[in-house]
């Protein structure tokens, strides 16, 4: 029973929160998520939070802080209420899926059980304001990866709790407890695409080529797998592409996976070419390779060879067939020969 409610509870979770997360961390580019909500004046009630993510480890037992800084980009003063909140991964893209309710937390890997809570702060107009989570690991925690967000949103007028999300911008945390625990990352899927479709074999052009990556983490702590992917025609190298080399790299959760589309160029209209990859993962700097062949034949080759078969048969049938009229000739002519002599006699 208790299964089956956790199952209802997550996808329920996951079929509302992960539409509408997308909703405060809507810039990341520069490492800062903004939120804006109108007010009665129609003016915008915008905050700026900064890191969107936070990657700490802390040893079983111990306390760290996470620093975060939420800057009041109206003209008037702020306060501001911080909600924390657990997360799980809600679809295979990286998107997270909050889970909002204020009595629950996360099958697994739950941060929110670890933050204490933050109080209401005002922020005075166009200023920033360093925010401290405080996180305190229990020491009987287990080794391994736990993630959680914290969500900054100005107080209700009425000093209600509820949060409209879309009014709300968010930082994530991810937790390292060290110790021993487990890294297994595995490739489950990697094929050339074009326009989204999985090739085999051959394509037409080269254009719109990528290859698609599936890694899933049946590890305990999530990873950054990193590396770069090639294209190599003969035993030249044509093209590299750095794989997750951003900073802070983007992460694969314990118990879910994840996809990147890694874009291929730089390969010619005709010729056969070596897509290849080295990934590398975890604190003993695990590696996952991968290689792969394809040609790349213009539909034009393929009419003109398709031509060209069609005339050698052509050519081929027609040989043949006038060796077999010339040979049926030849006979006929050496036995009407050897008639007529013998009519003479």
């Amino acid at each position: 029973m208790g299964n089956k409610h956790v199952r209802k509870y997550l996808s329920r979770t996951i079929a509302v929160v992960t539409l509408a997360f997308g909703a405060f961390i809507v810039l990341t580019s520069s490492g800062q998520a903004y939120a804006v909500t109108p007010s009665k004046t129609n003016e915008a009630n915008t905050l700026k939070i900064s890191p969107v993510r936070s990657d700490v480890s802390i040893a079983q037992g111990k306390t760290g802080v996470v620093s975060m800084k939420v800057t009041n980009l109206t003209k008037s003063p702020m306060t501001i209420q911080a909600i924390e909140n657990d997360f799980i991964a809600g679809d295979e893209r990286g998107t997270p899926a909050l889970i909002l309710d204020a009595e629950k937390y996360a099958p697994t890997h739950s941060l929110k059980r670890y933050m204490v809570p933050l109080q209401n702060v005002t922020i005075a107009a166009s200023a920033t304001q360093e925010i401290k989570l405080t996180v305190k690991v229990p020491a009987n925690a287990k080794a391994g990866g736990y993630y959680g967000a914290v969500r900054f949103a100005p107080v209700n007028p009425d000093g209600s709790k509820s949060v409209n999300l879309s009014a709300s911008a968010a930082s994530l945390v991810l937790l390292t407890v060290p110790g021993d625990f487990v890294e297994q990352l595995n490739l489950t899927s990697s094929e050339i695409t074009q326009d989204g479709k999985s090739v085999h074999g051959f394509i037409s052009s080269p254009d719109h080529v990528s290859l698609a990556l599936r890694f899933e983490n049946k590890g305990s702590v999530q990873v950054a797998p990193f590396g770069q992917v090639y294209i190599k025609k003969g035993d030249k190298v044509i093209y590299t592409n750095n794989f997750n080399q951003t900073d802070p790299r983007d992460m694969v959760l314990p118990d879910s996976a994840r996809r990147w589309d890694v874009p291929l160029e730089k390969m010619g209209t005709f010729g056969q070419y070596t897509i290849g990859a080295v990934f590398t993962y975890g604190t003993k700097n695990q590696t996952i390779e991968i290689s792969k062949t394809i040609w790349i034949i213009p539909t034009t080759y393929i009419i003109a060879a398709v031509v060209g078969v069609l005339v050698l048969i052509a050519l081929i049938v027609g040989i043949w067939l006038f060796l077999r009229g010339y040979k049926r000739r030849i006979l006929h002519s050496h036995g009407g020969g050897r008639g007529g002599l013998g009519h003479r006699r």
